[in-house]
């Protein structure tokens, strides 16, 4: 697909993303559990017209209220970036850990105390790292307002991050893609 097709609709881009980033075999997730499939984040996050269309199905599901957009590294810079040019939104990336040279900052871009701010993330197991990534915000004196993830693999996720106190929501589950549980 080129840059100049039209628009995928939520069903079609559900299909591109399990097209370009399914892959099967065994693998071993952030989480250290085995799993029969991987849904591999980059494959689908380099393909200009779905990212095109997963910045804007972002945006449409931004609170009114969100002054800025997070994306954790490395998965989800592109998408808070694409998501960030749809809302007309800045963006800051939070780091897993501190560089160990230069600013040594955990996030990275403009964020200032009392912004509230919508993460956006590429795939979620069990929330851990979009967790991680809020207390990072909240420690800079952000308002996490809402976490978005792309795919939730109903593994946990949504329990994970409602029990730690926030709003969740998911563009797409396994089971939209496809994928029948393991």
């Amino acid at each position: 697909m080129s840059a100049t097709s039209p628009e995928l609709s939520r069903e079609a881009l559900a299909r591109r993303i399990a097209e370009v980033a399914l892959l099967r075999g065994e693998f071993t997730l952030r989480s250290g559990r085995k799993s029969s499939y991987y849904l591999d984040k980059y494959l689908f996050e380099t393909q200009p017209d779905i990212l095109m269309a997963l910045g804007k199905a972002f945006a449409a599901m931004l609170p009114p209220e969100t002054d800025r957009l997070a994306g954790p590294e490395l998965g989800a810079v592109a998408l808070a970036a694409a998501t960030a040019m749809h809302a007309k939104l800045p963006f800051v990336l939070v780091r897993n850990s501190k560089k160990g040279y230069g600013s040594s900052k955990l996030v990275e871009g403009t964020l200032k105390a009392g912004d509230k701010v919508v993460i956006i993330e590429d795939i979620l197991t069990t929330g851990g790292q979009i967790v991680e990534a809020a207390k990072t915000l909240e420690a800079a004196g952000a308002t996490v307002i809402k976490m978005i993830g792309t795919i939730d693999r109903l593994e946990g996720a949504r329990e994970n991050i409602e029990a730690a106190g926030y709003s969740y929501a998911s563009l797409f589950t396994t089971a939209d893609l496809g994928i029948k549980p393991e």
